[in-house]
């Protein structure tokens, strides 16, 4: 090996001793925390150093230094917000993303990242039952795939009203109208302020914040002959709630208004992948452009969205850059142009890995799970005295209420302070709730029983 190979082999197998740690532990491990990052700051030190050091001396300090910082977010006891764990085969495939260390912006710089991202974004499309033909773009997160698929709607609805925004701009534009759930997550909210498209109209929701299909009827109907630009965003599944909006219902009465539709489904969408939970997401292929994250309810690591849009020329003419150094390869879409960003790390590969490992019945398999684990939370919650589950349990999200925001908030903090779990407390309908959301795939029922436990103790604790 070369002395360049050579000096990777210590701090590799630093890192890697201290992983499996990590990984050996977070079975047991408390969830919370138990240093503060001013603790964390203080032990890794604030000076930069004058001179070099060992590299593997580097990873030791690090590691050392952060692990009592670290929430044990991929424990299958962390319910408090939307994050999923990580599968063996995606965190070994990241693991070789960084290695490998690809700038996956074209074609020719890495054409065998390119072949495991069309084959990735075929089976996710052949799972989430989307159209085989769309563009399927690999981002961030939740916020920047909403970002690209709106991008798409908003320069498609401009362009049928005679306006191109790439060559004009969005100053004198026709006003682009913009219905929303009034239950919707708030980073479509955020995607449409970096659009510059304002704050969204809300139409009304029902009780477990699915848009009134009637309701956004009545909505469009207000422009009937006016041709306005407009786009509707639907949700698959409510954070609260997890609950689908009518899609069946929906899709059909804004197109015929001729809006532009985007469904957020940054974890919901996945219900599409069991036969169990389809029924959810009916009608929801008949859209324009979808969000969803691969880190969430896939669980690969962290970071990994995905933005899909059933016109690849909507996507290329709203991200496509041009550049005499780009080296394009006919008229085929290059990763770029699906994307708001040109140089990018190969997110595509760790959900090959994912998908390659589980397979169509896994996949299935490990929605299946997080419902059932989601349920058995629901029917351990109401049988404690005081407890209210608030929302119709049919995907992964559960809502718990102890008969006032006082004692709600007080159960929440009693668990954090217990550490054996961790469930977030939110508001919801008018009421503080603890929010429950089964993510992890390792998740079992040792858990469940361990986290009905904790929480069985901090109600105890509460009622003195």
């Amino acid at each position: 090996m070369s002395a360049a190979g050579d000096a990777f082999e210590e701090p590799l197998a630093r890192a890697a001793a201290h992983v499996r740690a990590w990984l050996a532990e977070l079975p047991t491990r408390q969830v919370t925390a138990t240093a503060t990052a001013g603790e964390v700051r203080a032990a890794l030190g604030d000076r930069l150093p004058d001179h070099p050091a060992d590299p593997a001396e580097v990873v030791d300090r690090l590691a050392t230094a952060a692990a009592p910082g670290l929430v044990a977010t991929p424990s299958g006891r962390f319910y408090g917000f939307v994050i999923g764990g990580t599968l063996p085969a995606a965190l070994a495939a990241d693991w070789l993303v960084s290695a490998w260390d690809q700038n996956f912006g074209l074609r020719a710089t890495s054409p065998a990242n390119v072949a495991i991202e069309e084959i990735a974004a075929g089976w996710l499309l052949e799972l989430l039952d989307l159209p085989p033909q769309s563009a399927v773009g690999f981002v961030t997160g939740g916020t920047m795939a909403n970002f690209t698929g709106l991008a798409a709607g908003r320069d498609a609805v401009l362009a049928r009203a005679g306006w191109e925004v790439g060559s004009r701009g969005l100053a004198g534009a026709p006003p682009v109208r913009v219905l929303v759930g009034a239950e919707r997550h708030d980073t479509v909210d955020l995607a449409l302020r970096y659009l510059g498209l304002g704050a969204p109209e809300p139409v009304p929701a029902d009780d477990q914040g699915r848009i009134r299909a009637g309701a956004l009827a009545a909505a469009l109907a207000g422009d009937a002959g006016q041709h306005r630009p407009t786009i509707v965003c639907l949700q698959a599944g409510n954070v609260h709630s997890g609950a689908c909006d009518p899609f069946l219902e929906a899709v059909p009465v804004a197109h015929r208004a001729g809006a532009w539709v985007h469904v957020d489904g940054a974890f919901g969408l996945w219900a599409a992948a069991s036969p169990a939970t389809r029924e959810l997401t009916a009608g929801v292929g008949a859209a324009d452009s979808w969000a969803t994250d691969a880190h969430k309810t896939l669980n690969v690591p962290y970071d990994s969205g995905v933005a899909v849009v059933r016109d690849p020329a909507a996507v290329r003419a709203a991200m496509s850059i041009h550049g005499d150094y780009l080296i394009t390869e006919g008229a085929a879409l290059e990763p770029y142009e699906r994307v708001p960003e040109l140089s990018r790390r190969a997110r595509s590969v760790p959900v090959w890995a994912a998908l390659c490992s589980l397979g169509r019945s896994g996949v299935a398999d490990l929605v299946d799970r997080l419902c059932r684990h989601a349920a058995a939370l629901a029917d351990g919650a109401r049988r404690l005295p005081g407890v209210e589950v608030l929302n119709d349990v049919a995907f992964t999200q559960v809502c718990l209420w102890f008969g006032s925001d006082e004692r709600t908030r007080a159960v929440g903090q009693a668990l954090l302070a217990d550490g054996t779990v961790w469930m977030t407390g939110s508001r919801w309908r008018g009421r503080q709730v603890l929010r429950i959301s089964v993510s992890n795939w390792s998740t079992d029922d040792a858990d469940i029983e361990a986290s009905l436990a904790a929480l069985r103790r901090a109600v105890e604790a509460v009622d003195g």
